[in-house]
């Protein structure tokens, strides 16, 4: 092994070597399925943020939708002459301007949580790794005591006592998401613990914090960043049924759950468009990130190349 310079040179992490990036791209170009989940998820973010271009009505304003215009099938005219052209739901709001707003919420919850989930997660994975002993003892009977209730359960229960809104589901969620992040992390890291770049690292009298951070960190992030790709769907999921439930998203605010859930008296009755429309955007949401999570797992194992 080349003994490392001051700079540490010698002991960079292998996975932030130029060809390793190649390989991984590479993988990513040898699978059409991949790039066209990755189109769809990029339209759907695109979508997203031209949203004050693309709604013809801000769901949030009360005062814009008139309930004389309420259960409209698409394609229906309004009072004011504007068409819908998904209908509109039982208050007489536009069902696409509502669709798009619900998808911004789901995605802003989905990232947002997986983010705090993630770097959460990561840590207390690398310093029970690293640490070793009572730390990571205690810390993962933590993580334990946490995966071992109902990831559902835990979240009603946390909503129950800290309130409804945006906000307070990403609270919920990164509680019920953060351990499995940790758990996945310090199993990584224990691999790359015992490889020579890292005893080399503690010969040279490196700091703990920099070969725990700039060394074992970026070798172990590989899984736990693709398990975080489908957590995001997993994310989304957990607040549309949140929603659905009553214990979500104020309902003043047009998340997909709620539109399915303010919908769902009226399938009986031919008004299938309130809960159809909304469930549709939903499914491709979850369905184009599933889909990049599993495609990105495959390209980065070597074993399923």
């Amino acid at each position: 092994m080349t003994a490392a310079g001051s700079d540490g040179e010698a002991l960079r992490p292998p996975l932030t070597d130029t060809p390793a990036r190649r390989a991984i791209l590479a993988g990513l170009k040898r699978r059409p399925r991949i790039r066209g989940a990755l189109t769809a998820l990029g339209a759907i973010v695109l979508i997203v943020l031209l949203l004050p271009l693309l709604a013809s009505q801000d769901p949030y304003d009360l005062a814009s939708f008139s309930v004389m215009d309420s259960r409209l099938p698409p394609g229906s005219e309004g009072m004011d002459g504007m068409t819908f052209w998904l209908g509109t739901d039982s208050q007489g709001r536009d069902m696409l301007s509502a669709i798009l707003y619900g998808m911004r919420i789901s995605l802003l919850v989905g990232l947002a949580s997986t983010a705090l989930s993630l770097a959460i997660g990561v840590t207390v994975g690398l310093v029970a790794a690293v640490l070793g002993g009572r730390v990571e003892a205690l810390l993962m009977r933590l993580v334990d005591f946490i995966l071992g209730f109902p990831t559902i359960l835990v979240a009603l229960v946390m909503l129950a006592v800290i309130g409804r809104g945006v906000d307070k589901v990403i609270i919920a969620i990164v509680v019920v998401q953060w351990a499995n992040y940790a758990r996945i992390m310090r199993s990584a890291a224990l691999g790359e613990r015992a490889k020579e770049y890292v005893e080399a690292a503690y010969n040279l009298a490196y700091p703990q914090l920099r070969v725990m951070f700039r060394h074992i960190m970026p070798n172990s992030l590989n899984a736990v960043l693709v398990i975080a790709t489908v957590h995001v769907a997993s994310a989304i999921t957990l607040e549309a049924t949140l929603s659905f439930l009553g214990v979500g998203v104020p309902v003043t605010e047009p998340s997909l759950g709620l539109l399915v859930a303010s919908g769902f008296d009226y399938l009986m009755s031919g008004d299938y468009w309130i809960s159809f429309y909304p469930g549709i955007a939903l499914l491709a949401l979850i369905f184009s990130l599933n889909l990049v999570g599993d495609r990105l797992r495959t390209a980065l194992d070597p074993k399923r190349a």
